[in-house]
């Protein structure tokens, strides 16, 4: 009787582990970052290679770091998006070109839009793997006192925007 119970048992358990990892989802990918200083880095601007951003240079502002890339199809996708918040004025929107050829992101926006305040180069993918980027595109939510406050990894769609973005930057904005 005891040979038949264990393997039940084992199986159950298995069976209630299986079912949880099925309700989770895939582009979830927690980041260590949440709640912490956001990377330190100087980057050169896409548009003005000689001058360069850094995170204190934006210190008591609300902002985004968008990680994009012209090869990159799901940017594709997400850049209508973020032209619409573009046009909203909402929060400050930098974009990381990310592993990239600089002519070919300047092509690619001036082509589809340039949504950025200002856009910075990450050719070697350095600061990209600070921010712990498994892919692009993925968008970072910074607060005033340069702490990541949330990570979207993914497209960034409409109701993402809505639902969970914006209403976190007005709060942030608020503090």
């Amino acid at each position: 009787m005891l040979k038949f119970i264990i393997p039940l048992i084992l199986f159950i358990v298995i069976a209630v582990f299986l079912g949880a990892g099925l309700k989770l989802n895939p582009k979830e990918i927690p980041s260590p970052l949440i709640n912490t200083p956001a990377p330190v880095f100087s980057a050169p601007k896409l548009n003005a290679p000689d001058d360069k951003l850094t995170p204190a240079d934006l210190t008591g502002k609300v902002w985004l770091l968008n990680v994009w890339a012209s090869w990159c199809a799901s940017c594709k996708e997400e850049h209508p998006v973020l032209n619409e918040l573009a046009r909203q004025q909402s929060v400050i929107l930098i974009g990381l070109n990310y592993k990239d050829n600089p002519e070919a992101a300047k092509q690619w926006l001036a082509e589809g839009g340039d949504p950025y305040n200002d856009s910075i180069m990450d050719v070697d993918g350095r600061i990209g793997l600070d921010y712990g980027v498994y892919g692009v595109p993925e968008t970072f939510v910074i607060d005033k006192k340069g702490v990541v406050r949330h990570k979207q990894t993914g497209a960034l769609t409409a109701e993402a925007l809505n639902d969970t973005l914006l209403p976190l930057i007005t709060q942030l904005q608020a503090e």
